[in-house]
């Protein structure tokens, strides 16, 4: 199952991969989610192998999922893969430089379920597929929003 959505930003590319490669910020944000985050690398910078342990609630169920960075090319994008459960998810965020002072963030998330609760739950996602497709763009949007209000700070 497939979530894409594309936003354009009032701000260089440079500005836009900095926000978005800050994944310090992310982490914050899950942990007032309520997500139980455990980062399993060092790393100070954002690099290919980081990798991530979270345990979050949903649909009423104990989750856990393991993510990695398998992919970091600044200023363009990043891509993150994971597995929880089973379903593997593959996570790509591009960016593209509309012109000097104009981005486009483009985010896709496939999700892949290996084994049959996987499916079963895919396809709960898939007939609820027009609700979470709208919450998933609104939150891009919504990011996309916050990128240029931190930069006209």
């Amino acid at each position: 199952m497939k979530f894409s959505t594309r936003e354009d930003i009032d701000l260089p590319i440079d500005q836009v991969f900095a926000q978005v490669s800050d994944l310090d910020q992310f982490e914050r944000a899950a942990l007032r989610r309520g997500v139980k985050i455990r980062r399993l690398d060092d790393s100070t910078q954002p690099k290919v192998g980081m990798a991530w342990e979270m345990d979050f609630v949903m649909r009423g169920k104990e989750r856990h999922l393991d993510a990695q960075l398998t992919g970091f090319d600044a200023p363009n994008g990043m891509t993150f893969e994971g597995k929880s459960g089973g379903m593997t998810h593959h996570l790509m965020v591009d960016l593209t430089p509309l012109s000097k002072k104009r981005t486009r963030l483009q985010i896709e998330l496939d999700l892949k379920p290996r084994t049959l609760p996987a499916r079963l739950l895919i396809q709960s996602f898939k007939l609820a597929k027009q609700s979470l497709n709208k919450k998933f763009k609104q939150r891009i949007a919504s990011f996309a929003r916050d990128v240029e209000k931190a930069a006209a700070r």
